[in-house]
């Protein structure tokens, strides 16, 4: 890809033709490596966005587009016995698994915006993005099988996961707080002990006083 002269970044004439290229299925991206730098990107960032929201809301009530009971009911029509919590890629890279999920794409074509948008699937759905558990696919397929992990509760392991570990965090802060609170009042108790202490030695040197100034009346 040119650069502007001192500049990494890309001419506008090329902002074009990389979003054009990005707007194409996977399969058309070549062997171009700048095309399909500028692709994983963008699909990195799909990845971020989703994997947070399924980590910050129970998936199981998250709708992922207007149309997902259909994808949902065709996924499992056509593919009712296929392991969604841990996918084997040759169930979705196989030429064989290639001819039988390209027409179940093909049915959404016009159905879902950018249906053969390339984004990233994680294999085990327990896990998140890393390079060992993650896969390129089309954006249908992105959608069949994370729809179904929704609704079938697999994907509520990153809920909890994170859940877990949020409630972990609120209750050291709250074990911290306790320890706060009882130093102080240790500290509180010592103040009035040591006030008691100064009360009575108030009220003692009064008494001596009062007697010493009974003694010199006698005195006299």
């Amino acid at each position: 890809m040119e650069t502007t002269r001192g500049t990494a970044e890309p001419v506008p004439g090329e902002l074009v033709s990389v979003a054009h290229a990005l707007s194409l299925p996977a399969e058309s991206y070549g062997n171009d490596p700048d095309i399909e730098m500028a692709w994983a990107m963008k699909a990195m960032q799909h990845a971020e966005v989703y994997y947070k929201l399924i980590s910050s809301v129970d998936p199981q009530f998250l709708k992922l587009t207007k149309v997902d009971d259909q994808i949902y009911s065709e996924f499992r029509k056509n593919f009712e016995k296929l392991r969604i919590d841990v996918l084997d890629p040759e169930e979705l890279k196989s030429e064989s698994a290639k001819e039988k999920w390209r027409p179940f794409c093909l049915k959404f074509d016009g159905v879902v915006e950018d249906f053969n948008y390339g984004t990233l699937l994680r294999l085990d759905c327990s896990q998140g993005y890393t390079e060992e558990n993650t896969i390129f696919a089309p954006r249908i397929q992105f959608l069949a099988i994370e729809i179904a992990r929704n609704r079938e509760g697999y994907n509520k392991a990153v809920y909890t996961s994170v859940y877990d570990k949020e409630e972990e965090k609120e209750g050291n802060h709250g074990r911290g707080k306790g320890a706060d609170s009882a130093q102080a009042e240790e500290k509180g108790a010592n103040r009035e002990r040591e006030n008691a202490k100064t009360n009575k030695g108030e009220e003692k040197e009064k008494e001596a006083n009062k007697e010493i100034h009974k003694s010199s009346e006698i005195a006299m």
